[in-house]
């Protein structure tokens, strides 16, 4: 016997519960893979999901959220209400017999976390989750249950993620990067994780966000406050280098133009420029030593129509922002600078010269004679 609250939807009778997190690990049945996928009423468990959401509940047990499971019951219910009126009657408890089936229509991932968190946790077990229930009729209708309810599902941008973010240290440091570096300072969209083409920014939260949070790796020593001063030294350092990105704070150029003709504002390259700024903080991080090194920023041809990108920042002259793509766009900047180049990016290069396409350095000679 379950309190419950009872509501009818398109015409179907549903339940609402709470339930112990003990007692939901062990309740509901999950169609396995060993059932093709037609015979099923969800998607096969992706266990590679598991981990991270074990984590998330295991390290913030007072502060993690997980919403309500949809299940149906396959057996026969009693709805036994506290009263007659218009509201009580809607109140009541709901008795399933025990030798119900009930099978989740949604939240299989949320149910195979609970379980194994509940192992490394135990006290977990005694917090509730909210359950709706239907009533089965049959797999037919869990089927369509279940495509039905994942439709119109809507992943959140990067951008708004980090924006909401309060437990990753980087994310609130991303945030502070874009409220105080004047590199950044009002041209950053911060919801969606691509700009519109008459879009006034220039760059995405989420660019920044994975750009610093590549630049300060391996970096651990360092507290909230000194990874902010590198990141912000860091950044503007590169913006003294980059006349257009100071063009369009000054208005005396636009960021849709600057974004069209230009690739040094989009994710792969503050990626790449990341990257190289993370082995010359490994090395030194007084970025004032790396001032005459970075000077050859401004030579750098970062016009889209510089056929040095072909193949690396771009395919068919639209920007990709592969593994890839990062390491041989890393690698032109690299070289372009005078510095050597790591194993990934050596490797990447190395397989671009053997897909027939010429290395940075072969074409930036071609390109100076």
């Amino acid at each position: 016997m379950l309190p419950a609250i009872r509501g009818v939807q398109a015409g179907t009778t549903f339940f609402v519960t709470m339930i112990p997190l003990k007692v939901i690990a062990k309740l509901f049945l999950f169609d396995g893979d060993e059932l093709a996928p037609e015979l099923r009423a969800q998607r096969s468990l992706n266990k590679g999901r598991l981990p991270e959401m074990v984590r998330y509940m295991v390290e913030n047990p007072t502060g993690y959220t997980f919403s309500a499971l949809t299940a149906s019951i396959d057996g026969t219910v009693r709805f036994d209400a506290v009263g007659d009126g218009p509201q009580t009657s809607l109140l009541g408890n709901l008795r399933i017999p025990m030798e119900s089936r009930f099978v989740i229509n949604d939240g299989q991932h949320r149910h195979a976390a609970i379980k194994e968190a509940i192992q490394q946790l135990p006290e977990l077990g005694q917090e509730m989750i909210a359950v709706v229930f239907y009533l089965d009729v049959g797999l037919q209708r869990c089927q369509q249950m279940f495509a039905d309810l994942n439709r119109h599902a809507v992943r959140p941008s990067k951008s708004i993620g980090v924006l909401y973010d309060h437990r990753d240290l980087h994310a609130s440091l991303s945030r502070l990067l874009v409220l105080r570096c004047p590199v950044f300072r009002g041209f950053v969209e911060m919801e969606s994780s691509s700009l519109a083409k008459a879009s006034r920014k220039l760059f995405t939260l989420s660019a920044i966000h994975g750009a610093t949070r590549t630049l300060l790796e391996g970096l651990s020593d360092v507290d909230q406050d000194g990874a902010f001063a590198l990141a912000d030294g860091w950044w503007r350092a590169v913006d003294e280098q980059l006349p257009e990105w100071q063009g369009v704070r000054d208005r005396a150029m636009r960021s849709p133009e600057v974004r069209a003709d230009f690739i040094h504002t989009h994710g792969i390259t503050l990626a790449a420029l990341a990257r190289v700024g993370n082995t010359m903080l490994r090395e030194n991080r007084d970025i004032d030593a790396w001032q005459a090194t970075l000077r050859a920023l401004r030579t750098l041809d970062w016009s889209r129509q510089n056929p040095l990108w072909e193949g690396r920042a771009l395919v068919g002259g639209r920007v990709v922002k592969g593994q890839t793509n990062v390491l041989l766009t890393t690698a032109v900047i690299r070289q372009h600078l005078g510095m050597d180049l790591p194993p990934d990016e050596r490797r990447a290069e190395e397989a671009l010269t053997s897909a027939g396409l010429s290395t940075a350095s072969d074409t930036a000679s071609r390109s100076e004679s």
